[in-house]
């Protein structure tokens, strides 16, 4: 698949899932002042993932744009630059500033699911643990420690002489050989890590995501917190992504729980990347009220892409005041609306913005619908 065609694919499935591509938002903010990155933040000493995000959080940070949970943001990236020859290492990051709910968690891993599935041959399994907050993270590097030099004598030494640099390190080296050994992460969740970790699960669960519980699957370092997670097709690893809201924290210097994935794709074809043409207004806008509208929401999603219905919706804000703010900014012909009785009944309003007129529709039926409209 062409670089072009890639980025293609992202911005239509950001679009479906409500992830602005940061390079539209760049347009319409100028860059006043480049901040140099925080004192806090040591490239050379983040591994390759974090410093792809340190990247993106300072671009966002350049271009003046907030985060906040009051007003989160939903962007995607990528490091394939227009008028520039493709990188042989593509990367296509997707994130969620300033959502604290686990719904974002959720709807993050359905667009980087769907994206892939899109570019990249082959089913992705998702894979997913906890290593929850800060406190957590404390409480598990302890029993790691405590772990690696109760049992030195059986482990591999390669194992033994990592922990004592780096417990979360000789963690991981020692999961490639004998992971059921190992304690778990989830053991030792606070109240408030395991009560997001079970939401996310259940978001998972109820928008029939499949997915695989991985005690293996540990965030090294202090970049991450909270869910972190792996998509992978046979042996290849091709997204992974986490929770970073200490790490975000260093650019604003406030609260800005986010999350994000790094998806890397190698391409053999280095063809100029052409400059991007702005996708003209969708006709439709889903507008849900409520967490059962929102589970709903994310299947719906799926299906309308497959039957390619120009739709835009933004399912990881929960204020249905931002999402109208939405609606007025891409001015759509049409919204679809649904709350709680709509999800339960199965059925959504479509919603004709120039006459009033609104029209129930079993979710069934919607894709038929929805393309005598179109």
């Amino acid at each position: 698949m062409k670089p072009d065609e890639i980025l293609r694919r992202a911005s239509s499935i950001g679009s479906y899932y409500g992830f602005t591509p940061l390079s539209t938002l760049a347009a319409t903010h100028k860059i006043s002042k480049r901040i140099p990155y925080p004192d806090s933040i040591n490239l050379d000493a983040l591994d390759s993932v974090a410093r792809e995000v340190a990247g993106f959080l300072k671009h966002v940070r350049d271009i003046g744009l907030i985060p906040s949970p009051a007003q989160p943001l939903f962007i995607w990236h990528t490091n394939a630059t227009p008028g520039r020859p493709a990188p042989k290492n593509l990367i296509v990051q997707f994130h969620a500033l300033g959502a604290e709910h686990a719904i974002a968690d959720a709807v993050l891993m359905r667009a980087v699911r769907a994206f892939l599935h899109d570019v990249v041959k082959g089913e992705h399994a998702l894979r997913i643990n906890s290593m929850g907050d800060k406190e957590t993270r404390s409480r598990f590097a302890r029993e790691l420690t405590t772990f690696f030099r109760k049992h030195g004598a059986t482990l591999p030494e390669d194992c033994v002489n990592c922990a004592k640099r780096d417990v979360f390190e000789a963690a991981e080296l020692l999961a490639t050989m004998d992971a059921n050994s190992l304690p778990s992460s989830t053991d030792h969740l606070s109240e408030a890590s395991r009560k997001h970790f079970e939401a996310v699960l259940e978001y998972l669960e109820s928008t029939d995501t499949p997915y695989e519980l991985a005690s293996d699957l540990l965030s090294r370092g202090a970049s991450w917190t909270e869910t972190c997670f792996e998509m992978s097709a046979g042996d290849n690893a091709h997204a992974w992504g986490s929770r970073y809201q200490e790490f975000s924290k260093a650019f604003w210097k406030s609260h800005v729980p986010s999350i994000g994935a790094v998806i890397r794709i190698t391409t053999e074809n280095r063809e100029t990347v052409p400059s991007m043409k702005a996708p003209g207004p969708p006709r439709f806008v889903f507008v849900h009220i409520g967490d059962e509208a929102k589970r709903e929401s994310m299947k719906v999603a799926d299906s309308l892409r497959k039957a390619r219905i120009p739709l835009s919706q933004s399912i990881g804000i929960q204020s249905l005041s931002e999402q109208m703010r939405y609606v007025d900014t891409i001015n759509p012909p049409y919204l679809l609306i649904m709350g709680r009785k709509e999800a339960l009944e199965r059925s959504v309003i479509l919603r004709n913005r120039a006459t009033y007129t609104e029209t129930f529709i079993p979710l069934d039926s919607l894709v038929d619908r929805l393309r005598e409209v179109v």
